[in-house]
């Protein structure tokens, strides 16, 4: 049995003003096992960043319990904290520093002497791509070596598990994708990561499990092709040849199916949901088209994404999803 690297059960967070209380982390269960890539998926105000900062003793829970290598968050934090590392949403490091000034001074407060300190910042800068801007200003870097300055710093002392907190908020896709390559890295070598995202992408192409998570409950947990299994088999997409006859075409889907069939913006498209006990009905959707003298010339079947499995659980899109709680840093 694999053992679990981060457990939460019914873990709660509320902040209280003087007009309300929110509940931003309302009963959460979380199961990381131990070198593995656990994604946090969930729109800006869902109770992420919250999560993160009570598994990482930053927060005390209001209620529930949570253990990281199998210490509790409150009773044992010191211990919770010298196992963890925390790269979140914002540059930690100084700007006005370099990023061997910084690499090294975060050694020192861990203890490193002089010539350890600086032997790990060489280290950490050349395996995160960052040697030759070693010597400059943090301010001088762009938004891609920030996030690698970040998560070098996050790492000066080789965390077993490492707290990614939307670590590639306002990247471009080279940047994204190199942290990605990083990760990847960090979890080959022994390292559970979890990592919180509002990218669907992100969390398809990194995340061995899943949770998604709306106004601070888990709503949803599994692997990415067990979750957009939980909505279906797949969607069909087609054009039909004549759109006059589009219509006819999407009734005859539809009856096939047993599900609603939704028509494309252009004048030929359409396409439906496969239900998971309509998979087989799918074989019999261009005989039917060809028989009532329908011409196809375009015509396929896909898994749904992790965007359609969010509309599905939540009635809305991850990008338009609620946003009224708004985070803790």
């Amino acid at each position: 049995m694999t053992e679990l690297a981060v457990e939460a059960e019914g873990l709660v967070k509320h902040f209280t003003t003087r007009k309300s209380v929110t509940r931003a982390v309302d009963g959460i269960d979380l199961a990381v096992p131990q070198g593995s890539v656990y994604g946090v998926l969930g729109p800006n105000g869902a109770g992420k960043t919250t999560a993160v900062r009570m598994l990482a003793t930053l927060l005390r829970p209001d209620a529930g319990t949570a253990r990281v290598l199998g210490h509790d968050v409150v009773e044992d934090a010191d211990a919770v904290r010298s196992a963890v590392g925390l790269t979140g949403q914002y540059a930690s490091v100084d700007e006005d520093l370099t990023g061997t000034e910084n690499l090294v001074m975060i050694a020192r407060l861990y203890g490193f002497s002089a010539a350890g300190a600086r032997a790990r910042s060489a280290e950490l800068l050349d395996a995160f791509g960052l040697s030759d801007a070693g010597a400059r200003p943090v301010k001088t870097y762009s938004g891609g070596m920030h996030r690698r300055i970040d998560l070098a710093a996050s790492l000066v002392m080789s965390p077993s598990v490492l707290f990614l907190d939307e670590p590639t908020t306002g990247l471009d896709p080279r940047s994204r994708n190199q942290v990605w390559d990083i990760v990847r890295v960090l979890v080959d070598d022994g390292a559970t990561v979890l990592l919180t995202t509002q990218y669907l992408e992100e969390a398809d192409a990194l995340a061995d499990r899943i949770a998604v998570i709306d106004r601070g409950k888990v709503i949803a947990e599994g692997t990415a092709p067990e979750l957009k299994s939980s909505v279906g088999e797949g969607a069909l997409s087609l054009h039909v040849a004549d759109p006059a006859r589009r219509a006819e075409a999407a009734e005859i889907v539809e009856r096939a199916l047993g599900t609603p069939v939704v028509l494309d913006n252009d004048s030929t498209g359409l396409s439906a949901r496969v239900p998971q006990e309509g998979a087989d009905a799918v074989a019999g959707v261009l005989p039917a088209l060809v028989d009532a003298g329908i011409a196809v010339p375009e015509m396929s079947l896909g898994q749904p994404s992790l965007d359609e499995v969010f509309l599905a659980l939540t009635g809305q899109p991850v990008d338009d999803a609620d946003t009224s709680t708004e985070e803790v840093a």
